[in-house]
């Protein structure tokens, strides 16, 4: 069996998932791991399928295409398991234009991997102000540890406002 990988999007409503779940289930295939939200008032997401007949999934995710939902399709790649540490990463701070460039920038120059990635805009509680939340699980090289990406990223800290904190990925 092939594993592959459905990227979805399409106008928001009830019975979306089943739709999918099922033309999944009558092409032979296996759901495994998902990802899939309200973003924009759309319905977005990601699918990892196990399948053996490529063209019968395609026909069947077509009748769910033809209903409004977007599916393209493709080949899931087997990574290699990375040797360095994985650590969770949040951040808080105020909004403002900029945060997630000033971030991934530093986590690319030290070469860190983001494995997960979900942002989110809330209410300040006090002023009502946005305040913007990152989390991410990442990968870090095997030459680097945690404490030097929480260096790098708080000699960002006070210019961008946020607060942030690293964790092993079992801390959580």
């Amino acid at each position: 069996m092939a594993n592959l990988v459905l990227s979805v999007v399409g106008s928001d409503r009830p019975g979306l998932t089943q739709a999918l779940a099922a033309a999944v289930l009558s092409a032979g295939g296996n759901w495994l791991e998902s990802h899939l939200s309200r973003l924009g008032g759309l319905y977005v997401g990601s699918v990892l399928v196990e399948a053996d007949d490529l063209e019968a999934l395609r026909a069947a995710v077509q009748a769910v295409d033809a209903h409004g939902l977007e599916v393209r399709i493709a080949p899931a790649l087997e990574a290699p398991v990375a040797g360095g540490e994985e650590v969770l990463f949040a951040l808080v701070g105020q909004d403002r234009l900029g945060i997630v460039h000033q971030v991934t920038a530093i986590l690319s120059r030290l070469e860190v991997n983001i494995e997960t990635f979900e942002t989110r805009i809330s209410a300040e509680p006090h002023s009502g102000g946005a305040l913007f939340h990152l989390d991410a699980r990442l990968r870090l090289p095997p030459v680097l540890t945690a404490q030097d990406v929480q260096a790098a990223l708080e000699a960002i800290s006070a210019e961008i406002m946020v607060d942030i904190s690293l964790a092993p990925a079992t801390a959580r």
